[in-house]
């Protein structure tokens, strides 16, 4: 009876609380070898970027104007769904930062990192915020108190987090800036009102990769030997996803004119750069049996959907194969050879794309 008067999360919380490959995840960590971490090596870079993550450019940023009071009901259905979707797996994203970096701040006592994770742990909520504004303008709000309590965490180490998340931040930073500077070349467009938020809110993005970034360099070990095979690992599965999760969205990328290779590539493109900073290697985007070697990822990713769509036993058989073909194609990006980078000196970059 006790579960009866347990509320049932709406279908947009439920749909946010999944645990797939392509959705984000909420995560936890060794916070003992966290609250180790030192910045010595990199002192004066790490309190400028504190100081103007206390500054705070973006407090007044998220602010909803007149214009979210429209009504957005006749979107076309296909592309109604898609994105709310986009909303969800953001608002999903933003949220899991959000609560990661507040349990970070709550349970080490390094103050290097009780500063940061405080600072970026608001940003992430303001964010979650005010995307879960717009849809609850869908009348479709996910749940973020509920979403914490009945979300899976997966354990990483330190490290993992590191490279995930800086990569997360900076390919964040390069989805939103392309994305706006799409629709600033075609104002016709922009369909909602919340794109125009993108410029300064990956501004935040930005910011936080940086700050991962610092912790790296700072601690050189992360970006040596083995680990350098955990990096190709990370940019791999980052830059897979996205670009099998793009590959479903094909009416919010019609209606924002964007051909989601070419945007997918662009953004990859981008992401490479910035990583320079602080990542001895990079992919060779310009090997072609790297955008064969996602296409394979694409087809596969469809393939499952229609297999578990048809549910039963045939259909959970032909799941499997597909996940050891998925695991096939991605071991063949593995493999494939990298670019290698020489470290540059300084390692702050200022969002300039």
């Amino acid at each position: 009876m006790m579960a009866d008067r347990i509320p049932r999360p709406n279908a947009t919380t439920s749909r946010a609380q999944e645990d797939t490959v392509l959705a984000p995840r909420f995560y936890t960590t060794d916070f003992d070898a966290m609250n180790d971490i030192d910045v010595s090596l990199v002192r004066a870079e790490w309190d400028s970027l504190i100081d103007e993550l206390r500054r705070d450019a973006n407090r007044e940023h998220f602010t909803r104007t007149p214009e979210f009071s429209r009504e957005f009901a006749a979107l076309p259905p296909a592309l109604h769904k898609e994105f709310v979707d986009f909303l969800v797996s953001s608002v999903t994203a933003e949220f899991s930062g959000c609560v990661l970096y507040a349990e970070i701040k709550k349970r080490v006592s390094n103050p290097d990192l009780r500063a940061l994770f405080g600072f970026m742990a608001r940003d992430e909520a303001r964010h979650a915020g005010f995307i879960n504004e717009t849809l609850k303008d869908f009348g479709v709000g996910v749940d973020l108190s509920f979403l914490t309590r009945s979300k899976k965490y997966k354990f990483f180490q330190p490290k993992f987090i590191f490279y995930a998340t800086y990569l997360s931040e900076k390919i964040g930073y390069a989805r939103y800036i392309t994305i706006f500077r799409q629709l600033e070349r075609h104002p016709e467009r922009e369909f909602h009102p919340i794109f125009r938020w993108f410029e300064n809110w990956c501004a935040d993005e930005f910011r936080h990769g940086e700050a991962f970034a610092l912790i790296m360099r700072a601690n050189p070990k992360l970006l040596q030997g083995f680990n350098t095979l955990w990096i190709r690992f990370f940019l791999i599965a980052v830059f897979a996803t996205m670009y099998v999760r793009d590959h479903a969205r094909v009416e919010l990328h019609a209606a924002l004119g964007i051909d989601p290779t070419e945007y997918d590539f662009t953004v990859f493109r981008i992401t490479s750069e910035i990583c320079r900073q602080v990542f001895p290697i990079e992919l060779d985007l310009d090997n072609p049996r790297f955008l064969a070697g996602l296409e394979r990822l694409r087809r596969i990713a469809d393939a499952s959907a229609a297999a578990r769509a048809k549910g039963g036993l045939t259909g959970a058989i032909k799941c499997l194969g597909l996940a050891a073909a998925a695991g096939f194609a991605f071991a063949g990006l593995f493999i494939l050879p990298t670019r290698r980078n020489a470290l540059p000196k300084l390692t702050r970059l200022a969002p300039a794309w």
